[in-house]
């Protein structure tokens, strides 16, 4: 079953439930889906790697406004944010741990015999596909720009 099957069948039972937050969440999740099949890039079929893409950009989104909430004094719609930050972390492989991140960029620097920031490109390329869905990208570029300084 596709993410888009799932996320439909989960719409109508959060229609269901009444559950506005966890219908607000699943619907921003399918309009990322819908725009992302009538863009150009979208012609070819959506991948698993792009489904996470897609999800993971959706959990930036709503950390970014929850920051600008809480910068703003509104807690009421951070939580909101945070609560829909959890629905679509649902679809979501379990992220990993800064811990075993590092561990694992460690490995990919010396599998590649990286010594120097000239070499970051090439490292984030390795790690952002062996991470995809399961770590943030400005995550381990800082730890891959930390390793390699």
């Amino acid at each position: 079953m596709s993410l888009k099957e799932i996320i439909d069948k989960e719409i109508k039972n959060a229609m269901l439930n009444k559950n506005k937050i966890r219908l607000n969440a699943l619907r921003a999740i399918k309009s990322s889906i819908l725009l992302h099949e009538k863009s150009e890039s979208g012609n070819d079929s959506l991948t698993k790697e792009k489904e996470m893409q897609i999800l993971m950009k959706n959990v930036k989104q709503r950390n970014d406004s929850k920051a600008l909430y809480i910068k703003q004094g509104r807690k009421d719609l951070a939580k909101i944010e945070e609560d829909e930050i959890k629905i679509i972390s649902e679809f979501l492989p379990n992220q990993m741990s800064d811990k075993e991140i590092h561990i694992e960029i460690e490995k990919i620097i010396k599998e590649n015999n990286a010594s120097d920031i000239k070499d970051m490109g090439k490292i984030m390329g390795i790690a952002a596909k062996k991470f995809s869905g399961q770590a943030d990208n400005s995550l381990i570029a800082s730890i891959v720009k930390s390793k390699l300084t």
